[in-house]
């Protein structure tokens, strides 16, 4: 590489490192509060499967439920507490990162709903994780009056800058590689608990499937979820989240966010990888390339891709 190069991507991942620190310092702060609190309660498995609510959990939940990953720990997130199979599954960990958890939305009603039902299914020891950034002050204990449930905040100002300085943040709980789902929160919640394996399940990630722009030019998608109750889904306008009103995609910055989305899975990997930890999808069709997957021994012994 030419001086010229390395003077440029020195200049530009510094400006990228003091722009960083001057926003935590400002919209967030220094502490690594995952680490400080801990694993949860009777947490004390070397593998976490997080279960993410992609359509292909639908198939794979029945054999978690029948001791598939037994003697792992469990996360979950969104909605999953809605499910009949929550309070078998028995998450020590609970992420909810989309926005709508704690700012005005168009789906307030559902999101009070799910705080009701976490509050009167918890009775075991559960961490639920939420972003620190609040802006509009929510207040997750009021929306949670439940004692067994912990609530720890964790940081998402994105840092992409010097490779060794961010991967030393992230030990330390801090930054995140612009994370934009909130499996991958998951994740690297996952990882700064000490976990040495993290299973993967119902990261199907087929975000381009069944997209559409429609006669006003709003981009819209088929949104599946494993606890759909098997009509046939509907392409619906997507918007940028944690907008009142909604705002929503254009075809160019849709695109735009899943290969920063995609990226971020490339940064996870590296980082596990760094930890001498490992992440294995378990997904099936899954769209993501970034990790190993269960099932390639298989598809090599079956002669898939010959």
């Amino acid at each position: 590489m030419r001086l010229s190069q390395l003077m440029t991507r020195f200049l530009r991942d510094g400006a990228a490192t003091l722009w960083y620190f001057a926003v935590m310092a400002v919209k967030e702060n220094f502490r690594n509060y995952v680490g400080r609190a801990g694993r949860t309660e009777g947490a004390s498995s070397d593998e976490l499967a997080l279960l993410a609510n992609g359509p292909s959990l639908a198939e794979e939940l029945p054999r978690l439920l029948a001791g598939e990953r037994a003697g792992c720990d469990f996360l979950a997130v969104n909605f999953f507490a809605e499910h009949e199979a929550f309070e078998r599954v028995r998450p020590v960990c609970y992420v909810l990162s989309d926005p709508v958890f704690f700012r005005q939305s168009a789906q307030r009603e559902r999101v009070e709903a799910l705080y009701r039902t976490l509050t009167r299914k918890v009775t075991w020891p559960m961490t639920l994780y939420v972003q620190y950034y609040n802006p509009e002050g929510f207040d997750y204990r009021a929306a949670l009056p439940n004692e067994r449930i912990r609530i720890v905040p964790f940081h998402t100002q994105p840092y992409r800058g010097f490779r060794r300085l961010e991967f030393w943040l992230y030990r330390h709980g801090l930054g995140s590689a612009n994370f934009g789902t909130v499996i991958q929160h998951g994740e690297y919640i996952g990882l700064l608990l000490g976990y040495r394996t993290l299973h993967l399940y119902g990261v199907d990630h087929t975000l381009t499937e069944g997209l559409t722009v429609d006669g006003r030019n709003r981009l819209c998608r088929i949104d599946r979820h494993f606890y759909d109750d098997g009509r046939p889904a509907e392409a619906r306008p997507i918007y940028v989240n944690a907008t009142c009103p909604p705002v929503p995609y254009t075809m160019a910055s849709y695109m735009a966010e899943l290969a920063e989305l995609f990226r971020g899975h490339e940064v996870l990997r590296d980082y596990a990888a760094s930890l001498g930890a490992r992440i294995i999808n378990h997904t099936r069709g899954s769209m993501i390339d970034a990790y190993e997957r269960a099932d390639a021994g298989a598809a090599a012994e079956s002669g898939v891709g010959n």
